[in-house]
């Protein structure tokens, strides 16, 4: 273990270093390695999660069974839009609806628990974005994170992809952003170690920065991305982040055919917004990609079409790739539920109903493209309620819409 210490203006950061594995020499590029088998598309990942009879994530009458959490915010209102338009399109899911929730007290360890038991049946879930107070009440780790943290829900992917019809500053936008979402500045290990001194601890490893190298490049090689670029702050965190680095260039080798370069966080923002274009897939720690995230989503019109997903070698959770529980409009029937039902209809590929997924992120898209039905956030006038109509109304015949 290795330690280093800042001091200043009355706060100190002490980064510490785990460094326990070093790359298997064995492994090959296109290999999937047990930790690697969430990647979408993968084995075991997107798409493999199959109908095996009556057990897994199916029922006995053949429909998958899926957990639901509708968190917090908007969340609820969100859940119903995609219900509604499941129902419209006849899709084989049964949602098994748990509610997990600081901000409503309906947060414990048992409904915890109860999650993560129903995650291990299903494999699968659609979640809503779960709030975490700022108020410190004893715990430093959130639900949402011990959740993800209990699954080791390890990849969080965002694809940031311009929708056709809706016009931006930059148009045509089609980037990935994989952020590693289990250690990092969100280890929630913080102390006061002296009277107006904060310790916040920042976590590093060579095995989960390893993994989360050989996730983006297999993710990379299977959707046929060209290149990868890290993106870090080794030049201040010389240690924690100079480690991540070396991993990604380590992985890297192992891929002649993708390309790939680093970036310091900081030029990374400011080259988002002035050309993004030169991105492809970004691989990056827990906090940096929490921030590019939310930026990234900007450029394409906002948290609210923006769909997220995150994955272990187990489970894949799909959700809003900009997580905002937009709690000023609870209860408006104002909120954009695009994100929600192109991130349901991703985890429909992700179960093999191909067809359904297709059906559903077609009628979505179309439904921007043709720009009479808007919600305000995108500059229309249109409900919530206005918008799952029209895209129910431009389902397939015959799903009934």
């Amino acid at each position: 273990m290795l330690g280093c210490l800042w001091g200043g203006s009355g706060i100190s950061l002490r980064l510490v270093l785990l460094s326990a594995f070093r790359l298997c020499p064995s492994t090959k590029p296109g290999d999937v390695p047990a930790p690697l088998r969430g990647v979408p598309g993968g084995a075991g990942g997107a798409g493999g999660s199959r109908p095996r009879g009556a057990g897994a994530n199916t029922k006995p009458d053949g429909t998958f069974q899926v957990t639901m959490l509708p968190g917090d915010g908007v969340g609820p209102e969100l859940m119903h839009a995609v219900k509604e338009v499941f129902k419209a399109a006849s899709v084989p899911v049964v949602f098994d609806e748990h509610h997990l929730s600081e901000v409503q007290n309906m947060a414990s360890e048992e409904k915890l628990d109860e999650v993560v038991d129903s995650m291990k049946e299903s494999k699968v879930a659609l979640i809503g974005k779960i709030h975490t107070p700022m108020e410190y009440k004893g715990e430093l780790a959130s639900y949402d994170m011990r959740l993800r943290r209990k699954l080791d829900l390890f990849a969080n992917v965002v694809h940031v992809k311009s929708l056709p019809g809706y016009k931006t500053r930059h148009n045509n936008l089609d980037l990935v952003i994989i952020r590693e979402q289990t250690e990092g500045e969100y280890s929630s290990l913080e102390h006061e170690s002296a009277k107006g001194v904060i310790e916040c601890l920042k976590i590093i490893t060579r095995a989960k920065s390893q993994r989360i190298a050989k996730f983006a490049f297999d993710f990379a090689t299977k959707k046929g991305r060209s290149k990868v670029t890290a993106v870090h702050k080794a030049n201040i965190m010389k240690l924690g982040d100079g480690l991540f680095l070396q991993c990604c260039e380590e992985v890297a080798e192992l891929y002649p055919k993708i390309k790939f370069d680093t970036m310091i966080i900081d030029n990374c923002c400011m080259q988002l917004v002035q050309n993004p274009y030169q991105f492809d897939v970004l691989v990056m720690p827990n906090l940096y990609g929490n921030i590019i995230d939310n930026l990234a989503a900007g450029l394409v019109g906002g948290a609210g079409v923006v769909p997220g997903e995150s994955y272990s070698a187990e489970y894949a959770v799909f959700e809003m790739g900009a997580r905002h529980p937009f709690a000023q409009a609870v209860g408006r029937n104002i909120a954009n539920p695009t994100a929600m039902l192109l991130s349901a209809a991703n985890m429909l590929r992700h179960l093999n109903l191909e067809f359904h997924s297709n059906l559903i992120a077609d009628a979505v898209k179309k439904v921007i493209k043709v720009g009479k039905v808007r919600t305000r956030d995108l500059g229309g006038y249109c409900t919530t309620s206005d918008f799952v109509k029209s895209v129910i109304d431009n389902l397939h015949p015959h799903y009934g819409a």
